[in-house]
């Protein structure tokens, strides 16, 4: 096993660990999770370790449970302990629950992979985006099969409207168009995490950049497009030293907690040419954001995305208050019951 410094750790790592105030532990990192057991990466090796039951009961009130990419302390071989998190890749758990699901944590950088394909949507990039930039993470835009694309140029000026301030890359596994310029964003003790829907390509983009088959791909399928075949997150590292984290395919990515400011700054930026501060950008006089649509400088699905993302978030964060509210007075009774057994003895 690499030193822990070629992990990640650093001395706010270092700091964070010490306040702990825990005996007897040894500071690892989250490489993967099987069925709730946990690979986990110490400065002496991997173990296989299992989560204390206190951080599930506690995750009913808000607290965190460990994810690929957490730095942990580990005693004999459970974790216990989780240090606060630099960066948090974080969803709406698919299907019905309303409970919320880490993709990804401590990432520095996350790549956000569409294919240039018959699946390609505008829409579901700028979603990614905007979780990105509320991760914490930076975002990489990394377009993929641009050998499929009829007119990647076409394509490329589509998505950087969506993609402000963030790097845009065509590439392709077939050619190796465009590889170099998305592996530069690969460095050492660094880490980023592979994200995109099923069969769009992360997991051959990862094994060029690892120069070996670290991870399994399917063969394409009859219509030219990927299989997926990656069943759970996994960091490895990579030859040049960086860390990678790659992840199943995404059926859907419902935004959990956050805002959408950083990846819709272009609509910022002219609500504060607005003639009222608290502009809805509906039907206001004055409204710079109306403006730019009518003058075709700003598209007005673009503004409908921000709206429904907007709404999104609010009805989230009403859901969220009223189930920590309700875990929150479930556990007051518990104890209070608790005690109140324990004062009859």
């Amino acid at each position: 096993m690499p030193a822990l410094d070629e992990l990640g750790w650093d001395a706010g790592w270092a700091s964070a660990f010490e306040q702990l105030h825990e005996d007897n532990l040894t500071p690892a990192r989250v490489a993967a999770q099987h069925r709730g057991a946990y690979a986990v990466w110490t400065a002496d090796g991997e173990l296989r370790a299992r989560a204390a039951g206190r951080l599930y009961y506690d995750h009913e009130v808000g607290e965190p449970i460990p994810a690929v990419g957490d730095w942990v302390g580990v005693a004999d071989t459970t974790i216990t302990s989780i240090l606060p998190r630099r960066s948090a890749f974080i969803r709406k758990r698919a299907g019905f629950g309303s409970d919320e699901q880490v993709l990804a944590a401590n990432v520095d950088t996350a790549f956000l992979l569409a294919g240039l394909d018959d699946d390609f949507s505008l829409r579901r990039l700028e979603r990614y985006i905007t979780t990105a930039w509320d991760s914490g993470a930076e975002p990489v835009v990394v377009l993929t099969k641009a050998d499929l694309c009829s007119d990647v140029g076409d394509a490329l000026l589509q998505v950087e409207t969506v993609a402000i301030g963030v790097p845009v890359y065509p590439v392709s596994n077939v050619t190796g168009v465009g590889i170099d310029e998305v592996a530069a964003h690969l460095r050492p003790a660094r880490t980023v995490v592979m994200l995109g829907s099923s069969g769009v390509g992360k997991s051959s983009l990862l094994n060029r950049f690892a120069g070996d088959e670290l991870m399994r791909t399917g063969a394409l399928a009859a219509d030219g497009t990927g299989r997926h075949t990656t069943t759970h997150r996994e960091l490895v590292r990579l030859p040049g030293g960086a860390l990678a984290i790659d992840t199943p395919g995404l059926r859907e990515l419902q935004f959990w907690d956050g805002d959408v400011t950083a990846a819709f700054d272009d609509i910022e930026a002219l609500a504060a040419d607005c003639r009222f501060r608290d502009c809805a950008h509906a039907q206001e006089p004055g409204c710079a954001v109306l403006a730019a649509i009518d003058n075709g400088t700003l598209a007005l699905d673009r503004v409908r995305s921000w709206r429904k993302f907007q709404r999104e978030l609010e009805t989230i964060a009403a859901r969220t208050d009223h189930r920590l509210q309700a875990a929150r007075k479930k556990r007051w009774k518990e104890l209070a019951a608790h005690t109140r057994h324990n004062s009859r003895r």
